[in-house]
């Protein structure tokens, strides 16, 4: 699965790269959105990132709006409020759609990935995708699955190991 690095990316300040910026990382990537009960989330986000970073790992946070328009502000009003509300410094990307025909092809791949309870496609925002040093999607956590849980930060540590 090593396409996922040449996967391109827009980031949500207009910079073009691609998800190879994140080779030898892990990567979390997280659907979000700033309307929704999970927005919460945030702030576990930037926790893990804050803890782990450090050791490789990463944080990409996927504004989307295809979950009953939770959000729905452009890349400048989604940076300032992240920044605003959860002080969050993990980057972000441009919007994106994460399912259906125009999916980002960042989640063409990242969906292919079958383990676990959640196979196919997003069904909400902030599931997350843990993508370990090699490329490789190595756990998929569900919206509900808090940043901060058992499995997600054994999942975390297992992958950077």
């Amino acid at each position: 699965m090593n396409s996922l690095y040449a996967t391109p990316l827009t980031l949500n300040d207009g910079t073009e790269t691609d998800f190879g910026r994140f080779k030898g990382n892990v990567v979390m990537v997280v659907n979000v959105a700033s309307q929704c009960g999970f927005t919460p989330q945030y702030a576990g986000l930037e926790l893990l990132y804050g803890k782990f970073r450090d050791q490789g790992f990463e944080v990409l946070g996927v504004p989307c709006n295809q979950f009953a328009g939770q959000e729905p502000g452009n890349d400048a009003e989604i940076a300032e409020f992240c920044q605003r509300n959860f002080g969050v410094t993990f980057p972000l990307t441009a919007k994106a759609n994460v399912r259906g025909k125009d999916q980002h092809p960042l989640y063409a791949e990242l969906t292919q990935f079958k383990n676990g309870p959640l196979p196919g496609l997003v069904k909400w925002n902030f599931e997350k995708f843990l993508v370990n040093r090699d490329g490789a999607v190595v756990a998929r956590f569900a919206p509900t699955v808090e940043p901060d849980s058992p499995e997600v930060l054994a999942a975390i540590e297992d992958a950077l190991a």
